[in-house]
């Protein structure tokens, strides 16, 4: 209990610098959106107060009640995220095929969601910040988007060094940030306090009722107050549910509200402050220092996406969705923190093409929020599969997962309105991430079934090897999940005519959790004849190592010499056959997939002088 309470601190501090950087800096855009972006409000106390009271009830069902009291329930073994919560579905499904399949689809289709936004959420939120500057001079106007590319540039180029030092700053700059929210909110308030009288629900609902279409179409923009909500369930992991929920109900929620009532009262006073309510909020002296204040939140608001993309590639790659890329670990000491070269300058040169497409943060209002609400939506759905299967009562559960799909199917139908103007971006990656997923995922099952087809039962090479000469040392033979001789095996034999006195059928297997103990690492079968059958177990959150895991196996009574030891890889070279699996396009997209793949020697960390690798042509 005592070392518990000891690590609290520092979860509580590094759960408020990295989780909250999405929503915390919502406060920069989502009011003035609402007032002057695509579908602009007239700036008067009616629409004022029922646009505060929607937005404070928003973020009080879908973000406290949805994701921190409900969804952060249904945790992985401690993970979160839409691929872990699509792992512990598929677990609870796993007896019905077809559900498990339909799940399988939302469940990536949400993950690739996420792909779209960690893109506009770095583009809109530094350009947002840097902004700031145009309300010190308008002079400053033409120096925006040159500072906001170098900002980008630099945080984008520094990931490869890993985050450690950076991160250690991030959570006392967003205790300041989240301070001078509720301060600067709390002053102006004081000065219109019957801006509070929009904390009744009544006016939420007189605002939407009065005129239907015109408050559908401004859900659109008020839905940025909550993107970065779902942020909270994914880095449960990171930090346990209890630092996430105290430090959302006890700092991070009470400031986010007093800031957005803040803003009202200041439109309350002076409408004309819709320019940039959230910079005019502070008084003249603070402007400079807010807009690095800010400019500081947007980065570490950008950094959680990008981390966050990485996490979500490493998960790809484990469960199969993504062919092998390579993944660096940056910290010693902390697990999560990884770099993914390919994930991070795909990220980059789309957060440049963002910002100088779109130019400001009003235009990129229009691509956000439709990837945030499609993976709001897809997580209600999933949820709605746990609350079953853990048999809560029918009535609740129809209840609450039929409230939450009626927001958000509202708000993302208010998002698919702006597809013209900017939600294609954040469609489009999603679309092209998913084909790319499924069809890996795919051409991996075709691949796996044709070798298997092709493969020679393991059972005649152990009856015919007391006749092969054998020669010192061990041989792993990296093999799938089936039972056949892997055919790297087969063509030892048949070019070498030899075996190893010692020969290894090593098998990686991933499962359905984010963390396999060491205890569980290692299964082996002795087949006779000096063959074992090895089963190495790794959740979806870890990185193969297997050398390391190897060593385990001395505990069996199979210990390993890295020194006599070789590891055969087969390497297969896809061809079409005369009636392929799948269309022609993608089965061509599979084969450069697996041509790029990085090299298995490399990535599950096999000394490269240990490795040889033979080739063999698959048809599918």
């Amino acid at each position: 209990m005592s070392a518990t309470k000891q690590k609290l601190p520092a979860l509580l501090l590094g759960a408020i610098g990295v989780v909250y950087g999405d929503i915390g800096t919502s406060p920069l855009y989502a009011l003035k959106e609402t007032f002057s972006g695509h579908h602009a409000l007239p700036v008067i106390e009616v629409n004022i107060l029922g646009v505060l009271s929607v937005m404070f009830w928003t973020i009080m069902l879908l973000v406290s009640l949805k994701y921190v009291i409900v969804i952060m329930r249904a945790d992985n073994r401690g993970e979160g995220g839409s691929l872990a919560l699509l792992a512990l579905v598929s677990e609870l499904t796993s007896k019905r095929p077809k559900t498990r399949w339909t799940i399988t689809v939302l469940g990536v289709f949400a993950a690739t969601l996420f792909y779209g936004d960690s893109m506009i959420t770095p583009a809109i939120s530094v350009l947002s910040a840097v902004e700031g500057m145009t309300v010190i001079s308008p002079q400053l106007t033409t120096f925006v988007l040159p500072i906001t590319l170098i900002v980008l540039t630099a945080l984008f180029f520094i990931q490869k060094h890993g985050t450690g030092i950076v991160g250690l700053a991030f959570g006392p700059i967003m205790i300041c940030w989240f301070a001078c929210l509720a301060t600067f909110g709390i002053h102006s308030i004081a000065q219109t306090p019957h801006v509070l009288w929009a904390l009744n629900p009544a006016y939420a609902w007189h605002f939407l009722s009065i005129d239907p279409w015109v408050s559908f179409l401004a859900l659109g923009a008020m839905v940025l107050a909550v993107t970065g909500g779902e942020a909270l369930y994914t880095d449960m992991g990171h930090f346990g549910k209890f630092p996430i929920r105290l430090t959302w109900f006890s700092f991070v929620l009470p400031a986010l509200v007093l800031n957005y009532f803040g803003q009202g009262a200041l439109l309350l006073q002076n409408p004309h402050a819709i320019e940039n309510p959230f910079y005019l909020l502070a008084p003249a002296w603070a402007l400079i220092p807010m807009v690095l204040l800010a400019t500081a939140a947007t980065v570490i608001a950008s950094q959680a996406v990008i981390s966050g993309a990485f996490s979500v590639a490493s998960q790809s790659v484990q469960m199969g969705f993504l062919p092998r890329m390579e993944i660096r670990q940056t910290s010693d000491k902390a697990q999560g923190q990884i770099y993914v070269p390919l994930t991070n300058w795909t990220l980059y040169l789309s957060v440049v093409f963002l910002v100088l497409t779109f130019q400001s943060s009003s235009h990129l209002a229009a691509a956000y929020g439709i990837a945030v609400t499609g993976t709001m939506m897809i997580d209600t759905i999933l949820i709605a599969f746990v609350l079953v299967a853990w048999r809560w009562s029918p009535p609740l559960v129809f209840i609450l997962i039929g409230t939450f799909l009626c927001v958000d199917m509202a708000y993302f139908a208010a998002n698919a309105i702006k597809i013209p103007q900017g939600g294609w971006f954040p469609l489009g990656m999603a679309v092209i991430s998913f084909t790319v997923l499924t069809t890996w995922k795919r051409g991996r099952q075709l691949l796996f079934a044709e070798i298997a087809r092709k493969a020679v039962p393991i059972q005649v090479v152990l009856d015919s090897s007391d006749s092969v000469s054998r020669v010192h040392g061990t041989a792993v033979f990296l093999t799938g999940t089936g039972d056949g001789a892997p055919s790297s095996l087969l063509h030892n034999l048949k070019h070498n005519q030899v075996l190893h006195e010692r020969n290894i059928l090593l098998t990686v297997i991933v499962e359905d959790k984010p963390y396999v103990t060491k205890g569980n690492r290692i299964l082996v079968n002795d087949l006779g004849h000096n063959f074992y059958r090895v089963r190495v177990f790794y959740g979806f959150m870890e990185r193969p190592d297997l050398p390391a895991a190897l060593e385990l196996c001395s505990s069996w009574g199979l210990p390993f010499d890295m020194t006599t030891t070789s590891f055969f890889i087969s390497r297969a070279m896809i061809v079409s056959a005369p009636n392929p699996g799948m269309m022609k396009w993608r089965e061509r997209l599979f084969m450069a997939l697996s041509r790029n793949a990085m090299n298995a020697a490399d990535f599950f960390k096999i000394p490269t002088n240990r490795v040889i690798e033979m080739g063999t042509r698959v048809e599918i």
